[in-house]
């Protein structure tokens, strides 16, 4: 007999009685009440770490590891304009974000998981940011990529520069506004962000001289949405 704890786990406590004593019910039932307390903190120790994983946290777990990295999922503002609604562009399923019961009809104050995430990846990377242009686009193809969107950066050299996210759907009104308020910016320090863009429609950006599976010229590219 061996002890289970809540994992599932088991521990040979009880195989360890010797055989004198291993046929006396109440006496293993007493080592086995024991030894329990131990084999589930046992279990706990060897789960722990993938607990606080930033790929699989959840809930709680994914706060603390937020407050590691030094982001919060309660905002300081409410994100407007990102609930759940029928026949409103942008906010139909898969887009819009579904209004929790603690969340104020005002707008978002505490972020989904997900979304919470994203915000967690874009800290810890922009944390180990050197603030070149092509480590940026290293960083945002490990955040975006995953998600099926690919960012472009323009830099015209004048402490300015504008981002934007490609991709085969339409990014949803939480991410977007998550993108365009800084919390995913890469941005270096003393560079101002003048401009945010999207893919109205799913597919390339048009642009001239380019053929790319972001970039693709007249009856193929469809133009980008200026963000405010």
């Amino acid at each position: 007999m061996s002890i289970t704890n809540v994992t599932g786990l088991s521990y040979p406590y009880t195989n360890l009685i010797t055989s004198e004593h291993s046929n006396k019910p109440n006496f293993t039932s007493m080592v086995s009440a024991t030894c329990q307390p131990f084999a589930d903190m046992i279990a706990l120790y060897q789960v722990m770490n993938g607990l606080y994983d930033v790929d699989v946290a959840v809930g709680s777990q994914l706060d603390v590891v937020g407050q590691w990295v030094g982001v919060s999922r309660q905002l300081e503002e409410p994100i407007t304009g990102v609930y759940f609604a029928f026949d409103t562009p942008g906010l139909g399923f898969d887009q819009g974000v579904w209004q929790g019961p603690t969340d104020p009809t005002s707008g978002l104050v505490n972020l989904p998981d997900d979304h919470y995430r994203l915000v967690v990846y874009a800290k810890i990377l922009n944390n180990q940011w050197d603030g070149s242009l092509p480590q940026a686009y290293e960083i945002a193809e490990i955040l975006f990529t995953p998600l099926g969107f690919t960012v472009f950066i323009q830099d015209p050299a004048n402490l300015t520069m504008q981002m934007g996210l490609i991709g085969q759907t339409t990014p949803d009104a939480l991410m977007l506004a998550l993108f365009t308020q800084g919390d995913l910016n890469l941005r270096p320090a003393g560079v101002l962000i003048t401009d945010y863009f999207y893919q109205l429609v799913p597919g390339p950006l048009f642009a001239f001289d380019l053929n790319t599976p972001n970039f693709a010229g007249f009856d193929s590219g469809s133009w980008a949405g200026l963000i405010a």
